[in-house]
């Protein structure tokens, strides 16, 4: 992005004509609109340049059984990632308690997310092969869905326009939605072309998750089976554990794990290429 009063030209004129709210730290833009409810995105900005002109972008999705949840839980990771030069974003999305909806309706809502912040990408000054998809338990599930579920698409979405991020950091997924899986109560035999561990195919995106050995919804067993499939067809997927530790061990008011965890996120981003070693941003 431009720099000092460039910059912030910019920011005002693009964000005026998505008719959003506007703070020097942060805006937000509606990315859909179903009847009355405007979904939207909360977009972090880097405050340094790029050298190539564009930013790589990070969508983060909250958790919450697909029931409930705010988009404040990653925050804090976006404002750390946008500091370290990435365009972040904090997505909402349609949820049963608030909206009278099934996880159907979260995944359709995901990937016209994805299609929005790629559709745009000029606007954002992002690179749009460079599209990395964050989330925590459901949103995790949704995180990796966008990269391995071909259905589910809302038929207002431009379909021409791909859905499926670069890479992805999970935190605690709901990746197995089959017999025995989470939330196999509400999907049922969907599960056959919703479930993230069950639709792995060649070209599935590299993928850095992190558990607790504790987690009471996530089997250990299970994530690491889901690696086991991604390393067999070729993709990439790093698994971290974390022993001892319950669902929900990374947010931010478990400091040192979400400083943790945050860190390799960072180091396996390096690793794509997307982030560069320096310089160390405060964790705080």
């Amino acid at each position: 992005m431009q720099s000092g009063n460039g910059k912030i030209a910019f920011l005002i004129s693009f964000f005026l004509f998505f008719s959003v709210t506007f703070s020097f730290s942060q805006a937000k833009v509606v990315y859909k609109t179903i009847d009355t409810l405007a979904l939207t995105l909360e977009i972090y900005c880097p405050t340094k340049s790029s050298e190539s002109g564009k930013y790589p972008a990070m969508i983060f999705f909250f958790g919450g059984g697909w029931t409930g949840g705010v988009t404040t839980q990653f925050e804090p990771q976006a404002k750390y990632f946008s500091e370290r030069g990435i365009v972040c974003f904090l997505a909402e999305y349609r949820v049963s308690s608030r909206n009278q909806t099934s996880p159907f309706e979260s995944l359709m809502d995901a990937k016209s997310a994805i299609r929005f912040i790629r559709s745009h990408a000029d606007e954002f000054q992002i690179d749009p092969d460079q599209i990395i998809a964050s989330g925590g338990s459901a949103g995790g599930h949704l995180a990796a869905a966008t990269a391995l579920i071909d259905g589910y698409n809302d038929p207002t979405d431009d379909l021409g326009i791909s859905c499926k991020p670069a890479a992805l950091v999970l935190f605690n997924p709901v990746i197995d939605n089959g017999p025995g899986g989470y939330g196999f109560e509400r999907i049922g035999e969907a599960y056959l072309d919703f479930s993230p561990l069950h639709n792995i195919r060649k070209g599935a995106p590299p993928t850095v998750i992190f558990l607790g050995t504790e987690d009471n919804l996530i089997p250990v067993e299970t994530m690491e089976y889901y690696q086991k499939v991604m390393e067999k067809v070729g993709s990439r997927c790093e698994l971290f554990l974390y022993e001892g530790q319950p669902h929900g061990f990374f947010n931010y008011r478990n400091f040192d794990y979400y400083e943790e965890t945050l860190l390799q996120a960072d180091l396996f981003l390096q690793s794509l290429g997307y982030l560069k070693q320096g310089p160390k941003i405060e964790i705080k």
